[in-house]
């Protein structure tokens, strides 16, 4: 299970509704709408200590 960075919400990789890599890194999101903020601003969301599946290198 991975962790919908902006809402925090438990996302199953294979369902998840859409997906951005980062810094070498994959993040899955329960909506579209979750990764569109998350393109915008990836730092904002990071900030928070929410990992996915392993912890994003900086």
């Amino acid at each position: 299970m991975a962790t919908d960075p902006v809402c925090k919400m438990s996302v199953e990789p294979a369902k998840a509704a859409a997906q951005s890599t980062y810094k070498n890194q994959t993040y899955y999101f329960c909506a579209v709408g979750c990764k569109q903020k998350f393109d915008r601003e990836p730092e904002k969301y990071l900030a928070g200590g929410s990992s996915p599946m392993s912890t994003p290198s900086r």
